[in-house]
C-alpha cells in the first residue's frame, strides 16, 4: 500500500503547461487520493486506486497521463474505459480542462448515443487520448477506427460499476488488444473478488493507493433521514428545499416513472427542476446536465443512472425521495456532494416500514444518519396552499425563510 508524498500540486514535478492548467483550475492542495496515486503512475507502475467518487480521481490518473504523452506527437497514447456515457463526457471535459495549455493533445469522447461519423471526424484529427464506453470503445475497434499500436496507458474508471453492468467481456477483449507493455490503472470504490481477478490478470505488480479506509462516506456530508408517510413526500421535499436555500439540489427516485412524476409535480409548483433517467434520449440528457450545470436548471431528479459519474460542482444537497434498493447506491448518491473538501447535506425521506432497511444502509456505510424533524406543519391539508407558501415556492430565487419552516427545521 502506498505512502502519501504529496500534499500540494507545486510540490509534484510537471510540466510547465500542466502547472499553468491546474492553477487556472484553482487547485493547490492534493486530495489523498492524488498524493498516493500521482507519485507511482509517474513513476511507471500499476495501480489500484480505491477511493470514493468526489475525491479528485480524473486528476489522478489525468495529470500523469498528460504527462508521459509524447511532446508533438499525433498517435493514441492514453485510453479511459468509464461505465456511462455521462462521465465519459465529464472524464473528457476534465482532461481537456488540464490540457487548455497543450496544443498538441487532442482528446476524444465517445459513447453511444451519438453519431459515430461525428466520432470518426474527430478520431481522424489525431486523437491523443480517447475517453469511452466499453460498448462503443469496440465498436471503434470492429470498425478500425482505433488503434492501439501506440497506446502506453489505459484507465479502468469505476471498474466495479463497469463490472456491475456486465461488461467484464468488453473490458477484457479491449484489454487483450492493447499492448501488453503498458500502465494499466484501475479505479473502483469497492475491491470486491471480481477486481482483484481483473487485477491479476491484467496488471503487472500493482500497487493499491487505498484512501477509502472505513468510512465510505465523505464526512462533510452530513446525513439525516425524515420518517414520512407517502403522500407527504412532495410537500417535505419542497420544505427541504425552502428551508436550506441551497444553490443546486439532486434529488433521486428509484423509477424513471417517479423522476418524471416527481419533475411534473415540482414543475406545478414553481420549481426550476428537471428530469434525468435512462429512457430518455441522449440529447434530451445533455440539454438537462448541461442547463443544470450552469444553474438554468436548480433540481435535478434522477434515477441511479446519474449516481455515478455525475460529476457537478457545487451540488449542495442531495435528497433522496426513494430509499435506494442498494447499499452502495445511498452511498454513490450523497457522494454527489461534499466533493473536493466541500460541505453538503443528504437528506432521505423513509417511510415507517423502511426504518429498519435505513439502518442496514447506515451499517454498511458505517456512517450516522440521523432524524431530522420532518419539515411539515402540522394540521396543514395536505392538498391546501396559501398564497404565501405559493410565493415561497420560487425554488433558490429568494434568500429569506419563512419563521415557521425555520421553527421545524432547528
Amino acid at each position: 500500500m502506498s505512502t502519501m508524498q504529496h500534499k500540494r500540486f507545486d510540490e509534484l514535478t510537471l510540466s510547465t503547461e500542466l502547472r499553468r492548467a491546474v492553477a487556472t483550475m484553482g487547485f493547490e492542495d492534493l486530495t489523498p487520493i492524488q498524493s498516493g496515486a500521482i507519485p507511482l503512475i509517474l513513476d511507471g507502475k500499476d495501480i489500484i486506486g480505491q477511493a470514493q467518487t468526489g475525491t479528485g480521481k480524473t486528476l489522478a490518473f489525468g495529470i500523469p497521463m498528460l504527462e508521459q504523452l509524447a511532446p508533438r506527437g499525433r498517435k493514441l497514447e492514453g485510453l479511459v474505459l468509464c461505465p456511462t456515457r455521462e462521465l465519459a463526457v465529464q472524464v473528457a471535459e476534465e482532461l481537456k480542462r488540464l490540457a487548455r495549455y497543450r496544443r498538441d493533445v487532442h482528446i476524444v469522447p465517445v459513447y453511444g448515443g451519438q453519431p459515430i461519423k461525428r466520432q470518426f471526424d474527430s478520431l481522424k484529427r489525431g486523437a491523443r487520448i480517447v475517453v469511452g464506453t466499453p460498448g462503443r470503445i469496440m465498436d471503434h475497434m470492429n470498425r478500425g477506427t482505433l488503434i492501439f499500436d501506440e497506446l502506453t496507458m489505459v484507465v479502468l474508471d469505476e471498474a466495479d460499476r463497469m463490472l456491475d453492468m456486465g461488461f467484464v467481456d468488453d473490458m477484457k477483449t479491449i484489454l487483450w488488444a492493447i499492448p501488453e507493455d503498458r500502465q494499466t490503472l484501475l479505479f473502483s470504490a469497492t475491491i470486491p473478488r471480481s477486481i482483484r481477478d481483473l487485477a491479476q490478470k491484467f496488471q503487472r505488480d500493482p500497487h493499491l493507493v487505498n484512501v477509502a479506509g472505513e468510512q465510505l462516506t465523505v464526512p462533510q456530508v452530513e446525513q439525516a433521514y425524515c420518517e414520512v408517510k407517502s403522500w407527504m413526500k412532495l410537500d417535505v421535499l419542497c420544505r427541504l428545499i425552502e428551508a436550506y436555500q441551497a444553490a443546486s439540489a439532486l434529488v433521486f427516485c428509484n423509477t424513471k416513472r417517479r423522476v418524471d412524476k416527481t419533475v411534473r409535480d415540482l414543475q406545478a409548483k414553481g420549481y426550476r427542476a428537471a428530469g434525468l433517467h435512462g429512457g430518455m434520449t441522449q440529447s434530451r440528457r445533455d440539454t438537462a446536465m448541461k442547463r443544470f450545470r450552469t444553474g438554468q436548471t436548480k433540481i435535478l431528479v434522477a434515477t441511479d443512472v446519474a449516481a455515478r459519474g455525475l460529476d457537478v460542482h457545487g451540488i449542495e444537497a442531495v435528497i433522496n425521495y426513494d430509499l435506494p434498493k442498494d447499499d452502495q447506491h445511498y452511498i454513490h448518491r450523497i457522494g454527489r456532494t461534499a466533493r473536493m473538501g466541500r460541505s453538503g447535506r443528504a437528506f432521505t425521506l423513509v417511510l415507517a416500514e423502511e426504518l429498519s432497511r435505513l439502518r442496514e444502509i447506515e451499517c454498511c456505510a458505517n456512517a450516522r444518519i440521523n432524524r431530522h424533524e420532518t419539515p411539515f406543519l402540522k394540521g396543514r391539508n395536505k392538498t391546501h396552499q396559501t398564497k404565501k407558501e405559493k410565493r415561497g415556492h420560487t425554488a433558490f430565487k429568494t434568500k429569506g425563510r419563512s419563521g415557521s419552516m425555520h421553527a421545524s427545521l432547528a
